[in-house]
């Protein structure tokens, strides 16, 4: 199946390109009217759960494909990216498009822009100085957000939401196969001082840095499962569903005769019309507290943390921080798009009293089952424990010390009032 193809090009990449472009070039022929002859792929930290690269056509023109794979598909189409930029997105657009479940692939001119995943990267490693320039351009990108947002939000039928694309980053990671081959009971996961079975893992109650959480791992699936099922009416916005830093590309003002920089959206995957909370959930977690998912090896080396196993607690004590980039995109989604939209439903009288569990459940997912925290190829023992504790932060509720999401939204629903 095509679907098997592109997950198999996906895992190559990182492990033997060669095989992967051949893959692929065999792929591309047989699903696009192209003349291709070469394709060259770009294994990036960034791309957990996708590829992109270049394609040669034999008459010497040069494109740019992405494509997001995803194991256990239940959504039947995606990639709308006409339904973003008639919503007024500045949302790059396909030359060539692939878009059925198992075949998604889209091709583009060659993009010169960096990714603000680079430059933010680059700033964050004191490689670049652009912290100034991509703050404006966040800010005006979430300022434009907030008014896509009022301009299209409307209620929403049960039975159209459920079809919403942006369901497979959430809900169906948790109901499909990903949750049990990540984490069945049974499977050992390496963390400081030894192996456990996530069985045990998934038991537990958690103390963090001082924060005491009632929820297990266990607890959480179940309420996320819940909260975040499909098939509710309710307040949807037309939205990217994806908009990670990895999915969207900064435009630099010498490019723009002179104007501001700004912020093009790219990979509208899971673009389509759904809740506004799942819409800020990717961004709000990818984009500020996942650096470790993407760069293990060097956030082992600049993390301390340490695991005291009890019978019925396990303590974490961790020093991940955030860099001052990291705060900005924060701030910026806090302040500009969360708070003025919850403002806003809560006047129209479609505030669901449960909003912050639902995000919480929604951001739970990120950490958990975007990448596997037991697989020992990609993470070493104490990133596998950061992740976990950084799932139990972002999903339940911190008692006592405040963890850093829980603050955060404390000052929203304190602007709320």
């Amino acid at each position: 199946m095509s679907e098997d193809v592109l997950q198999r090009i996906q895992a190559l990449q990182f492990s033997d390109r060669a095989a992967a472009e051949a893959l692929l070039l065999e792929f591309i022929r047989g699903h696009f009217p192209l003349d291709v002859v070469g394709v060259e792929l770009r294994p990036l930290a960034v791309s957990l759960n996708s590829f992109n690269g270049f394609l040669s056509l034999a008459d010497g023109e040069r494109l740019f494909f992405k494509t997001h794979t995803e194991q256990d598909n239940v959504i039947d189409e995606y990639y709308h990216a006409a339904l973003l930029a008639e919503a007024g997105y500045p949302v790059l657009q396909p030359l060539h498009t692939s878009t059925a479940a198992g075949r998604q692939l889209l091709i583009y001119e060659v993009i010169e822009d960096p990714s603000v995943f680079d430059l933010a990267w680059a700033v964050e490693q004191g490689e670049s100085q652009a912290l100034a320039a991509l703050t404006q351009a966040q800010h005006n990108a979430d300022d434009e957000l907030l008014m896509r947002y009022q301009q299209t939000l409307a209620v929403q039928s049960a039975d159209d939401a459920a079809h919403a694309p942006i369901h497979q980053l959430f809900y169906h990671r948790l109901t499909g196969g990903r949750l049990a081959r990540f984490y069945h009971p049974s499977i050992q996961i390496a963390l400081p001082g030894g192996d456990a079975a996530m069985g045990a893992a998934r038991r537990v109650r958690w103390l963090i840095n001082g924060q005491h959480y009632e929820q297990t791992l266990d607890d959480l699936i179940t309420r996320a499962v819940d909260l975040l099922n499909p098939a509710q009416a309710g307040p949807a916005i037309t939205g990217h569903g994806d908009a990670h830093n990895g999915n969207v590309f900064f435009r630099a003002a010498e490019s723009l005769a002179g104007g501001p920089a700004r912020l093009l959206y790219f990979d509208p995957a899971f673009a389509g019309r759904h809740h506004p909370l799942l819409d800020v959930t990717k961004p709000l977690f990818h984009n500020v507290f996942a650096m470790w998912m993407y760069f293990p090896t060097e956030k082992a080396a600049a993390t301390n943390i340490t695991l005291v196993r009890r019978p019925d607690v396990w303590v974490v004590e961790h020093d991940y921080g955030l860099h001052p980039v990291r705060e900005m995109f924060l701030g910026s989604k806090l302040e500009r798009v969360l708070t003025p939209v919850l403002r806003d439903l809560r006047a129209r009288g479609w505030l669901q009293p449960d909003w912050r569990l639902y995000l919480k459940a929604a951001l739970f997912c990120c950490p958990f089952l975007t990448m596997n925290l037991a697989d020992r190829d990609k993470f070493p023992p104490s990133i596998s424990l950061l992740g976990l504790a950084m799932t139990v932060e972002m999903g339940s509720e911190s008692l006592g010390v405040r963890s850093r999401i829980d603050a955060a939204l404390d000052s929203v629903e304190a602007a709320l009032d």
